[in-house]
């Protein structure tokens, strides 16, 4: 009895091993039934007949990461190129994944790696580093539509590296080294030129500062003179109208013929002491005339007191 239990015991066990299965979370596990697609079980709990059930295939459903080796990609313009690339994915269809292809990992990686020669080969060598999203692009869509029926889907492809020959680099080098003393020549020859144009414009405007000044000067002088003569004729007016009003006066005109006298008695003086020669005017009664006239008018005081 004892043998018989521990058998009904060891065949318990065995059932509910084989009938009680848990399913983690993210993942889908594809069940058979003799032998033919019966279902998938979902995360947690499942039930299945012992003997006749079976467990298939397991799939995770997270995104995973697939390296995709390195190959030679021949560019349009004939030149090899190295390339590099990561591929993602995750598994949409579990029956799919299980029966639409025997290794849908490979298949991948394959698809991939075609689809990408055949992308580069229509780009130049200088397309291929300016356009890796062009080229991430092309490739995902190509998969994902291949994909579709092995029940995954292509999320997103990654370009690592894209190395060209050792050639191809040292000339690109050269390139570019010659690209950027290009670029430094030219930046310096553009700084002598703003350097000679804003030495122009100082002198100009420099220039225009002094003319200016020079302009404000002649004119402030001009407007000097002007009011110094308008003053000196001002002045001169005053006296005139002051003198007329003075010979207006009783006594005047004697007054002036005094003073034209003395004038040129002086004059004929001056003469004769600036010149060896001895200047006799020609009619010497006009002298005379003149002495005689203004010692009579001092004789007869009229000078001192006008009017008298």
């Amino acid at each position: 009895m004892e043998i018989i239990a521990l058998v009904l015991l060891f065949v318990a066990i065995v059932f509910v091993v084989q009938s009680v299965k848990v399913v983690p979370q993210q993942n889908a596990w594809v069940v058979e039934r003799l032998g033919k697609y019966h279902g998938t079980l979902t995360p947690g709990l499942s039930i299945l007949v012992p003997f006749v059930d079976r467990l298939a295939y397991k799939h995770s459903l997270k995104e995973i990461p697939l390296d995709v080796p390195s190959q030679i990609c021949i560019t349009k313009d004939n030149t090899q190129l190295t390339v590099d690339g990561i591929l993602y994915f995750q598994v949409t269809d579990a029956m799919r994944a299980s029966y639409g292809s025997s290794n849908y990992i490979i298949a991948i990686t394959q698809l991939a790696q075609t689809t990408l020669r055949s992308v580069i080969g229509r780009m130049e060598l200088d397309r291929t580093f300016e356009e890796r999203d062009v080229i991430n692009s092309s490739v995902v869509q190509a998969l994902d539509e291949a994909a579709l029926n092995w029940g995954v889907k292509v999320l997103r492809y990654e370009i690592k590296d894209l190395t060209p020959p050792a050639e191809i680099l040292r000339s690109m080098q050269a390139q570019i080294t010659a690209e950027r003393e290009k670029r430094a020549l030219i930046a310096a020859s553009e700084g002598r030129r703003q350097e000679q144009i804003n030495i122009a414009t100082g002198e100009r405007e420099a220039a225009i500062a002094r003319s200016e000044g020079e302009k404000q000067a002649e004119i402030n002088k001009a407007q000097g003179e002007a009011a110094a003569i308008t003053a000196v004729a001002d002045a001169s007016a005053d006296a005139i109208r002051k003198i007329a009003a003075a010979i207006q006066q009783p006594g005047g005109g004697d007054a002036v013929q005094l003073k034209v006298a003395e004038k040129a008695v002086e004059a004929f003086a001056q003469l004769a002491q600036k010149n060896n020669t001895m200047i006799v005017p020609g009619n010497m009664s006009e002298v005379s005339g003149l002495i005689g006239t203004a010692m009579a008018l001092i004789k007869n005081d009229k000078i001192i007191h006008p009017g008298r």
